[in-house]
């Protein structure tokens, strides 16, 4: 037996196909109630009882943000390598594959919402928790400029702890890579509008994340730069309860408008429909 696929996490019980799952209940870590996992995905994946917001996959927010069937993925193919021959790497990727059933930790593509055309990306945090590496700045680099030459907005959908540790510089270069395509997209006059989700970290949050014409924030995400308890170490302070979270963040002027999950799809197309998109 491989004792490594032991430790393998399930794959999420709320997203499952299977019809079984519908009937199930699952506990509510926020309010610790058990609810059917059928209301949590009818109420957009957010727990009736209490308005906790739990993890959605990648592909799940596009189908929630996207027309039907209008989504189109780009650079699928794209997966990342052991390029430094980090110890355990390639393990982990596989694990981050199967867990997530997505080649890397973001998807790319062309889609429509609410008829308005639109190219977006979406990370996952079940890749690896959303980290950036070589491959994930090359999918989202090349987003941009296909938008850019074609003159379409970009939709940003965030969730990361930060760069990928296992590519060392190389991951930290995507920082500026992405950064500089995002600028040259804006220079064409081109609309760019960012959904910060639950968490965004590190060196997404010190780039791309934060550089939108336009940005959004599901209820309670955090946002920022290092953790809490590193900050907490390094000040030897206790921080505020609603430090780093999204509403704290809105009250300091870093972000625009914090966007309840059930409304955010209408809320984009209304962005794109004033901005003549």
């Amino acid at each position: 037996m491989d004792l490594k696929r032991l430790f393998l996490k399930a794959n999420n019980d709320l997203e499952s196909a299977d019809g079984k799952s519908s009937a199930r209940k699952i506990v509510c870590k926020k309010c610790k109630k058990r609810i059917a996992v059928s209301r949590i995905r009818n109420n957009h994946f957010v727990c009736p009882e209490c308005g906790h917001y739990f993890q959605v996959r990648a592909r799940r927010r596009i189908l929630m943000l996207t027309d039907r069937r209008s989504f189109i993925e780009t650079d699928r193919e794209l997966s990342s390598k052991n390029i430094l021959g980090f110890p355990e790497y390639d393990d982990k990727l596989r694990a981050a594959a199967e867990k997530s059933r997505e080649t890397e930790g973001v998807i790319c593509g062309e889609g429509e919402i609410e008829g308005h055309r639109i190219c977006l990306f979406s990370m996952d945090s079940n890749f690896m928790m959303g980290s950036m590496g070589a491959v994930v700045g090359e999918k989202i680099t090349r987003l941009f400029e296909y938008a850019t030459v074609r003159h379409l907005p970009v939709l940003g959908i965030t969730v990361s702890g930060g760069a990928r540790m296992q590519e060392g510089m190389i991951s930290l270069m995507q920082m500026s890579k992405v950064s500089a395509a995002v600028k040259r997209h804006s220079k064409e006059g081109n609309l760019y509008i960012v959904l910060l989700t639950n968490p965004t970290t590190g060196g997404v949050d010190a780039s791309f994340a934060m550089l939108g014409d336009i940005t959004l924030a599901e209820p309670g995400a955090r946002i920022g730069f290092a953790g809490p308890r590193v900050i907490e170490k390094s000040l030897g302070k206790t921080l505020p309860r609603d430090f780093q979270r999204a509403e704290r963040v809105l009250e300091c002027g870093f972000i625009d408008a914090i966007v309840p999950r059930c409304e955010q799809k209408k809320y984009i197309a209304k962005l794109l429909k004033i901005h003549g998109m």
